[in-house]
């Protein structure tokens, strides 16, 4: 028997890693490009598709004479991805389903990734008791997860300031996904060495956008066409330097609010991501959430009124302390 296993990530929450009626934005024209950049600050709902289907799991198929377990005897194991089933491309359960039913010989050529290289096989299905072939294994073929957006320039939007990764810590491999407005409903306060999280609720009646790239420094998509930016405001971007700033993020409903941080660390010249070290010194978000939580990933951060940077990271060790990316590495993705 097939079955789908979908797993719900509610951290985008990833590296941080730890998302109305109309959204209310905070900003402040971007004076080193034509098009103009929007302040983020609020949660968003992420959907995203992968590129092929995640074996979660192995499973023994049901027949008239007995039991097999074809993927398993192949050679295929947990965290690989199936990429091809013949010339079909594989994105999810039912790409292999679809497969599998329009095959014409006994045995199918698979190809799989398996920690970032590909390879190919031969399996033979198995047909079960209702007649169906079968491969055997348990498939996941989406992430879920919230975060917050960084900012939205022209038709793009960029959140997170972070790659989604995969199981090995490879950036993962994606077909789409879409971005959603979302209702921060409650939050999990971090401590030494737990992460905290915040919880919301996605509104999939209000679409934000669509993603097409998932990177280094962050996961980009276009702003869908019926998206109201009528609240937004203007802010240009800037360069960090050592001292006080705000971070914006939202902790409740979908407003974003200001929280003030101190910016202890930078450095542009020798990492792509890790540009700055942050300290949260807002007393009322350390006394709501303890500093960062997982969902702030993408919260954009503020010096001297221009957009610096974005949070990408908690230290589990001290969640009143984070990392995050200069906008500069993102604003062009």
């Amino acid at each position: 028997m097939r079955k789908t296993v979908k797993i719900l990530i509610l951290t985008l929450i990833l590296g941080l890693c730890c998302f109305t009626g109309k959204i209310s934005f905070y900003t402040y024209a971007d004076t080193e490009t034509a098009t103009k950049i929007y302040l983020g600050g609020f949660p968003a709902g992420f959907d995203i598709y992968t590129k092929g289907a995640f074996v979660a799991g192995l499973s023994d198929v049901i027949t008239e004479n007995g039991t097999s377990s074809p993927a398993k005897d192949a050679g295929i194991t947990v965290g690989d991805v199936i990429l091809f089933i013949g010339n079909k491309e594989i994105n999810n359960a039912q790409d292999i389903e679809n497969a599998l039913k329009n095959s014409k010989t006994d045995k199918i050529t698979v190809v799989y990734s398996r920690n970032c290289v590909e390879n190919t096989t031969e399996i033979l299905p198995a047909t079960d008791l209702s007649g169906n072939k079968r491969l055997g294994i348990f498939v996941r073929d989406d992430f879920s997860g919230i975060g917050t957006v960084t900012f939205i320039k022209g038709d793009r939007i960029a959140t997170l300031g972070h790659p989604v990764l995969g199981e090995y810590g490879e950036i993962m491999q994606i077909s789409g996904g879409n971005i959603y407005a979302c209702d921060i409903t409650g939050y999990i306060k971090g401590e030494r060495g737990t992460a905290g999280e915040l919880r919301g609720i996605f509104m999939k009646n209000e679409l934000i956008g669509n993603i097409d790239r998932n990177c280094l420094y962050g996961v980009f998509g276009s702003v869908d066409e019926n998206f109201d930016e009528e609240n937004l405001i203007e802010i240009e971007i800037g360069d960090a330097k050592i001292g006080n700033a705000y971070i914006y993020t939202t902790i409740n409903g979908n407003t974003p609010k200001k929280y003030e941080i101190s910016i202890v660390k930078t450095d542009t010249l020798f990492s792509d991501t890790k540009n700055y070290v942050v300290k949260v010194t807002d007393k009322e978000l350390l006394n709501a959430t303890g500093g960062i939580v997982q969902g702030m990933s993408g919260s954009p951060i503020v010096q001297n009124g221009k957009l610096v940077g974005a949070v990408t990271h908690v230290f589990i060790n001290d969640p009143t302390r984070g990392f995050g990316i200069s906008v500069k590495n993102m604003i062009n993705q």
